[in-house]
């Protein structure tokens, strides 16, 4: 009568893995160096789903700082542009230059970024391949 419907996945049953103490240890590293629990870490490499170390998070974060600095370098150099009449013997081709370098490492990053984030959020394939398969294509350096 008291029936009541099971809402995570603790409420239903737990699958056992036997392993030698060294293999469980190896486990409990590999789920460490990820950030997720050993449950977690297993139930992902059992449906399929990329793993990726935590350092690649730090990593992204990283990234992220860098993109958001050449970002503000170009605004403030578009500024000092803007408001001062003599460049300083700067020409303006190298200006040009600048700033295209700046889009260009921004882009790249965000190319990084997104190989490094958007495999966790796919299911690999029964081939190992990302089920998504536009996310494997290099689109050059």
């Amino acid at each position: 009568m008291n029936t009541r419907a099971p809402k995570n996945r603790k409420d239903y049953q737990p699958i056992k893995v036997y392993c030698f103490p060294d293999e469980r240890e190896t486990i409990e590293q590999q789920a460490r160096s990820t950030g997720l629990s050993k449950s977690s870490y297993l139930l992902r490499v059992g449906m399929g789903y990329p793993i990726r170390s935590i350092v690649d998070h730090h990593q992204v974060e990283e990234l992220v700082k860098i993109n958001g600095d050449l970002g503000r370098l170009g605004g403030l150099l578009k500024l000092w542009l803007s408001k001062e009449q003599s460049v300083g013997g700067v020409g303006a081709r190298t200006v040009r230059e600048t700033l295209q370098k700046i889009e260009t490492a921004q882009e790249q990053m965000l190319v990084l970024m997104q190989k490094v984030l958007r495999p966790q959020a796919e299911p690999m394939t029964s081939s190992g391949r990302s089920a998504d398969t536009s996310a494997g294509k290099d689109d050059g350096p």
